[in-house]
């Protein structure tokens, strides 16, 4: 049977396929216009089940806050290549997999998948793409910060993102992106040194003293040297204790005292493709 142009830009604009996949699947559906949505998924899912085993090691990294700026989203919505990354339709569905998960709150990346995504699946939709572009693709990561303020940052080329909680309403939009920036940037391993896990603070006291015994220091002195070593750890790698990237004289912590007082961060969120 014949099939008309119009049938087929509706396909293309229904399921993102290429011109001729939604001619082809028109086609074999007799122009039945559900039936060759359903084709499309299938090859969809076909191309994402044969590259299962593919290394999806490229992406894009989204962060996104509800219009209230009391709940965000941190999406890594991973594919094989960067040619893929970088296209703009690609970052556009990993914007709408954040704006999906902002709305929903899932509790983890399965309830993400499993949820209802314009009338299909997240993970079908997911897998219609992968035909699209015949590229491996997965949620590679998912937070969801719940808190009186939240900001976000995007590093330019959508390779990192962070995401920042405070336990203040109403904070300073550029305070807000100071920090979100802070922790994309120096990417700390907690927010205060309380919240850092004890096998770190272990591993740096043991690393401390080994490298003052290399250095020939006296045993009874290894302790108190590690302690030391320990200290400026936590003012280098813990966001609070930081010096401000954009004032190395004052920390984050003064620099959120000064913005307004009792301000600190309650959530900290950082992904990176690798």
């Amino acid at each position: 049977m014949s099939i008309q142009a119009a049938d087929v830009a509706k396909l293309r604009k229904t399921t993102g396929a290429g011109m001729m996949d939604c001619k082809k699947a028109l086609t074999e559906a007799d122009g039945d216009f559900d039936r060759a949505i359903q084709i499309i998924r299938e090859k969809g899912q076909a191309i994402a089940n044969k590259r299962a085993d593919r290394e999806a090691s490229e992406g894009a990294v989204i962060a996104k806050v509800s219009a209230d700026k009391k709940i965000g989203a941190l999406v890594a919505l991973n594919c094989e290549t960067d040619f893929v990354a970088m296209n703009e339709d690609f970052v556009a569905f990993a914007h709408a997999i954040a704006d999906h998960a902002i709305a929903t709150k899932p509790a983890d990346i399965q309830t993400l998948l499993d949820s209802n995504f314009n009338g299909k699946k997240m993970s079908e939709a997911i897998a219609e793409r992968s035909g699209v572009t015949g590229e491996k693709m997965e949620i590679a990561c998912l937070e969801i910060v719940s808190a009186e303020s939240v900001a976000t940052y995007i590093h330019m080329g959508n390779k990192i993102a962070t995401l920042i909680g405070f336990n203040q309403a109403g904070v300073d939009e550029q305070i807000g992106k100071d920090v979100a920036m802070q922790v994309a940037a120096m990417a700390p391993v907690s927010i205060d040194k309380d919240d850092v896990p004890a096998n770190v603070i272990e591993e740096e006291l043991s690393i401390g003293r080994e490298k003052a015994r290399q250095e020939g220091k006296p045993e009874d002195m290894l302790e108190k040297i590690a302690q030391g070593r320990l200290s400026k750890f936590f003012k280098e790698s813990t966001l609070l204790n930081q010096a401000s990237v954009k004032d190395n004289k004052v920390t984050v912590a003064q620099m959120l005292k000064d913005a307004s007082a009792g301000l600190t961060v309650t959530a900290m969120k950082r992904y990176a493709v690798k």
